[in-house]
């Protein structure tokens, strides 16, 4: 079955009519409204191109934020203080703009050759050599920051964001895509049960219950955010799971299903949260 694109690329320019008046009355084009310009004003486009933007869109910042903001609402209904609420969501927005900035730097080449937009890093605003030096510069500020969670929780972010981090470059384009999205999710729970602000809160080991429905989700966020790439990766040869999912559902089906399969698994984790809880 072929892959329809799920949310074809809109067009915001306006084709000006072409057809003419062919009738023997007076020419009234001249009373027509003039056609929008087919490119944006030149302030917008400059302010478009800022580097701090640029920075932000190469970021992912739709899935940075929902990201932060949901373990930051996990912290919150565990029971944790505000401060340490405040310091699981810096923590995780940091490793998520390093993930999304190494992700672009990774597919810069793939998506220069399928002309995909809001890329700032392919289509050359930004300079690649630039963007690695912010992602180290991220890095040395996320290291003392997952940390400030306490040592086992801020070991177990940052091996969540080595993984995420080694996903952008192995195992993606066959079957396994899955496991390295699953085992990332996976140590949230645990980052969240062992953490506290400066160390202060030892915590204690996760519901294994808990653990498994974090990889679910994990392999849920997977499909949605394949979603829109399924043509391009089908054109370069890819085999995962997302691909293999469209192929059979094709991608509206897929959309429904994944759509649903997250609300199950999130209905899941609000009823073990209310249940067994976070920890041990």
């Amino acid at each position: 079955m072929a892959i329809s694109e799920p949310l074809p690329a809109r067009d915001d320019t306006d084709e000006a009519d072409g057809t003419g008046d062919t009738g023997d009355g007076p020419d009234t084009s001249a009373s027509r409204p003039a056609p929008a310009p087919s490119t944006p004003p030149a302030a917008s486009r400059r302010l478009r191109d800022l580097g701090p933007l640029l920075m932000v869109r190469a970021a992912h910042p739709r899935q940075a934020v929902l990201t932060a903001l949901g373990l930051a609402v996990a912290a919150g209904l565990s029971g944790r203080p505000d401060r340490e609420i405040g310091l699981v969501l810096a923590t995780v927005l940091v490793g998520q703009v390093v993930m999304g900035w190494h992700n672009d730097l990774v597919d810069a080449e793939t998506d220069l050759r399928h002309e995909r937009s809001g890329k700032p890093v392919s289509d050359g605003r930004i300079d690649a050599g630039s963007l690695w030096f912010a992602l180290c510069c991220a890095v040395l500020v996320l290291i003392p920051l997952a940390i400030s969670n306490g040592l086992v929780a801020g070991c177990c972010y940052l091996a969540s964001v080595v993984v995420g981090c080694l996903a952008n470059v192995a195992l993606r384009r066959g079957l396994l895509s899955v496991v390295p999205w699953a085992a990332a999710f996976a140590l949230y729970p645990a980052f969240l049960s062992y953490g506290g602000f400066g160390g202060a809160h030892t915590g204690a080991a996760p519901e294994p219950l808990m653990v498994a429905l974090a990889a679910a989700l994990g392999v849920g966020v997977h499909l949605l955010v394949s979603l829109w790439g399924l043509v391009a990766d089908h054109a370069d040869g890819w085999t995962y799971l997302p691909l293999k999912l469209g192929l059979r559902m094709g991608a509206t089906r897929l959309l429904v299903f994944t759509v649903l399969y997250l609300a199950a698994v999130g209905a899941g984790l609000l009823w073990a949260a209310s249940t067994v809880g976070l920890s041990r």
